[in-house]
């Protein structure tokens, strides 16, 4: 069991974040964990679409139809949003 956690584990990218020339400190590293933060949030919006997908009553009765759609959009704009701005903070720190 120990081992599996280990492997799982390098799936997920270091969450240390670059420092922003002219934003060093707390306030810069806070912003960088940030916005890892809003890729994992969103993440599960979409995780949670899915699951939504998933048990939703597929009679047409009983609530929206696009709930699940609503969730599952959500979190794959916050992921996108967030890793733009991640690639973005990344270029002007790098280069």
């Amino acid at each position: 069991m120990a081992a599996e956690w280990v492997t799982q584990a390098a799936l997920i990218p270091d969450a240390k974040p670059t420092p922003i020339p002219g934003m060093e400190g707390t306030v810069g590293q806070f912003f960088g964990y940030g916005l890892w933060l809003v890729v994992l949030g969103g993440v599960g919006g979409a995780g949670y679409g899915v699951f939504k997908l998933g048990v939703s009553d597929k009679r047409g009765h009983g609530g929206s139809a696009s709930e699940p759609f609503k969730w599952m959009g959500g979190g794959a704009a916050a992921v996108v949003l967030a890793g733009t701005l991640i690639a973005i903070l990344n270029g002007i720190a790098g280069g």
